[in-house]
């Protein structure tokens, strides 16, 4: 069981920044991938953004690009999601997710969940 836990979230201004962390107990990493999914009251769960541990490879939402920053550090089992000019429609509860296989968007690849942190853009 890898255990996935996440800190960063808060209340921020629109144009705003927020960085999440997400901290894994896996003790390897192979073809491994972690992404960033949120999940905004009464819409589905969709992908915000994902990273290859083994080559770094990064895809993101097209609704983020040019704002969210997805990046990882190896050594402290870590995957950072660097969140700019934050709009209140970025407000969700934003999840880390983990996968055995290759980077995708589609939440039924991934096997292991965060609990989930709060991001609120409001004046």
């Amino acid at each position: 069981q890898e255990q996935l836990v996440e800190s960063g979230g808060g209340l921020v201004q629109p144009g705003g920044s927020l960085r999440l962390a997400c901290t894994s107990s896996r003790r390897t990493f192979g073809t491994y991938t972690m992404a960033w999914f949120r999940q905004a009251p009464g819409r589905e769960r969709e992908f915000v953004a994902g990273v290859t541990w083994r080559n770094g490879y990064t895809s993101y939402a097209d609704s983020v690009k040019g704002r969210f920053t997805i990046s990882r550090d190896s050594a402290e089992k870590t995957v950072y999601l660097q969140m700019n000019s934050l709009k209140p429609e970025d407000t969700a509860v934003y999840y880390c997710a983990s996968s055995g296989g290759v980077l995708a968007t589609r939440r039924e690849r991934y096997d292991y969940w965060g609990q989930g942190t709060q991001v609120t853009v409001s004046t």
